[in-house]
């Protein structure tokens, strides 16, 4: 459905995009991570046509954007960070006006409406203007909007944020249904959790370059080794600190009642090594387990862990409606 092909963009002296490459099938969800000024949003405005590559190619359902930028728009949608609904309209009128900026048939809008506000589980409110919606029944207008003209591809940039947890979790059943109607997803997201629950495979992007991609597990396996968890009360827990430290030849990181540990023995080693010292030595634990790293782990270990703040990938800002 998408194929990124050598794309490099600069502004003036400076390489926001150096030379990527990735694909992207029918149906897939894509996770797209990274830090601020990373690219993410430069791609993203590539494929929406807001901007220009430098070099390389880039095609949507077989067709080169550069050739077929007006097509590409009819089966392309974008679901931006901020929410862009008209507060002034109905729900309905929200999802009417959108249809009709894609010059859908007048035949088919009331039922495409009618599907949306069902979607959205937003029937019941489609007469209410959406400027008296809570911010996940906006959420939720926002994205069946987006999905009004029938996309083949969806790009979410960061869909969840700002949400409360029982919204983001809806709006990871609304994703994962996308998917299984046969439509593309490219998502972006600042929770890693999020990535690692809804993509079928995720690319880490550094500098203007893919520094990793392939499903989470694949990528969980970089950080080489796995974690060990172990939490109990606090008095026990410098002594297991110590056991840790001499039967796996790891360092040791304690939060309180909790200690972690980046092993490289396999899992059932670890566990077999390390219960029957603490068996033998009676010291009782509430919880025990060998894990691979998370995504969070990866992130981290890829592109560092010093804050980077930003005003924009170059100033780049995506058009709220193209």
């Amino acid at each position: 459905m998408l194929e990124i092909k050598n794309v490099v963009k600069k502004f003036g002296d400076f390489t926001a995009v150096n030379n990527v490459s990735f694909n992207i099938k029918k149906g897939e969800i894509f996770g797209l991570l990274g830090p601020n000024g990373a690219g993410k949003t430069t791609i993203l405005n590539l494929i929406l046509g807001v901007l220009d590559q430098t070099s390389g190619q880039i095609y949507v359902n077989g067709m080169d954007n550069r050739k077929k930028g007006k097509e590409i728009k009819q089966i392309i949608s974008l679901m931006t960070q901020e929410t862009i609904v008209e507060s002034d309209l109905t729900a309905k009128e929200n999802l009417m006006l959108f249809a009709k900026l894609y010059h859908l048939n007048n035949d088919i809008i009331e039922e495409r409406i009618k599907n949306a506000l069902k979607e959205a589980e937003l029937t019941e409110f489609a007469n209410k203007r959406a400027g008296t919606f809570s911010g996940g029944m906006q959420r939720r207008l926002e994205l069946v909007k987006t999905l009004i003209h029938e996309p083949k591809l969806i790009i979410l940039d960061e869909p969840t944020t700002g949400l409360d947890i029982q919204n983001r979790v809806k709006m990871w059943d609304h994703i994962k249904s996308l998917a299984r109607l046969g439509i593309t997803v490219l998502l972006t997201t600042q929770y890693l959790e999020e990535a690692d629950a809804l993509c079928d495979r995720i690319a880490i992007i550094d500098h203007g370059n893919i520094i990793a991609m392939g499903t989470s597990s694949e990528l969980k396996a970089l950080a080489g080794g796995y974690i060990l968890d172990i939490i109990a009360k606090e008095q026990y827990i410098k002594q297991i600190a110590e056991i840790i430290k001499k039967h796996m030849k790891a360092e040791v990181n304690i939060a309180a009642d909790k200690i972690t540990a980046n092993v490289t023995k396999e899992p059932l080693e670890v566990i077999g090594i390390i219960s029957k010292v603490l068996q033998d030595s009676k010291i009782p634990v509430m919880s025990f387990g060998v894990h691979l790293p998370t995504i969070d782990d990866i992130f981290l270990k890829l592109t560092g862990k010093q804050t980077r703040d930003t005003t924009g990938e170059m100033k780049t800002k995506f058009v709220k409606r193209f």
